[in-house]
């Protein structure tokens, strides 16, 4: 394994990211809350000499590896964007004009043109928005769970769609969006719903909140491709699915990198090895 390692300390999640023997990208994942298992990861590669870290848990890293090992960091937005333009290129994308869009435990929406990138928004709907919100309607916390029955769900009976409003009448807008989440709920006899088509709704609630807001940016800034990044995406098919539609709908361009997850870390290892 090489010499030089990457990290991203996220709210939820803790990334990994290094060159193997062989020359390929690899990468780890432990829960930020378990910081142990990463000097633990550490104490099994001593080959390993120079760290670069990014993220809102690095002091706590720091505390936990102590003098272990010498550690450079480097700003968050700084190390994702990096990630994000090897990313782009490793997976064949010919993209220089962007909203980049970062999904983590909340949303942070940055604009790229070329070789230069600012931050230009955010919202607190994210990952952690998903999984406080499940768990206060059902009860279910675990993150795997959440998305695995999403997946399952049918939102109809929950959201309310601007057809739903315009019943016999042609609707002045496309009938199929979402007029008001959860919406149904309050006009409706009660029921009970399934956990599967409550979870399915929350998770279109942050999807589309979040979509919303990169396509006015991104129609602003005329920029035709969203990249979509952050963990909440990972393994999350139904989640992209949502983002996936109301961006094509409105004229621009997902694109989802494969490991969109770990830009962060991998940003944190390409500033350490001069890239």
């Amino acid at each position: 394994m090489a010499k030089a390692l990457g990290i991203d300390t996220g709210g939820t999640l803790t990334k990994l990211a290094y060159i193997n023997q062989q020359g390929e990208l690899t990468l780890e994942v432990f829960p930020s809350n378990e910081m142990e298992r990463v000097k633990e990861w550490l104490e099994r590669h001593p080959q390993v000499d120079e760290i670069g870290v990014t993220g809102g848990r690095t002091e706590q890293l720091r505390s936990v590896l102590q003098t272990m090992k010498s550690i450079e960091y480097i700003v968050e937005f700084e190390a994702t964007l990096k990630g994000v333009r090897y990313l782009l290129e490793k997976e064949g994308h010919q993209i220089d004009k962007c909203i980049i869009t970062n999904i983590g435990t909340g949303t942070s929406i940055h604009y790229m043109d070329g070789k230069t990138h600012s931050r230009i928004s955010g919202t607190g709907i994210g990952g952690g928005t998903l999984v406080g919100l499940a768990g206060l309607l059902t009860g279910i916390t675990d993150f795997e769970k959440i998305t695995s029955l999403a997946a399952k769900g049918d939102r109809s009976a929950i959201d309310l769609l601007v057809k739903d409003i315009f019943q016999g009448m042609e609707s002045p807008i496309d009938g199929s969006l979402t007029a008001s989440n959860f919406g149904k709920v309050g006009i409706t006899e009660a029921v009970e719903h399934p956990i599967e088509n409550v979870l399915a709704t929350v998770q279109g609630l942050v999807g589309e909140v979040i979509t919303t807001l990169s396509i006015q940016l991104a129609e602003e800034r005329n920029a035709k491709y969203i990249v979509y990044i952050g963990s909440t995406l990972t393994d999350n098919e139904n989640l992209k699915k949502v983002i996936s539609h109301y961006t094509i709908l409105k004229k621009h361009t997902p694109v989802f990198l494969e490991d969109s997850g770990f830009s962060g870390a991998v940003g944190a290892l390409l500033n350490i090895t001069g890239h």
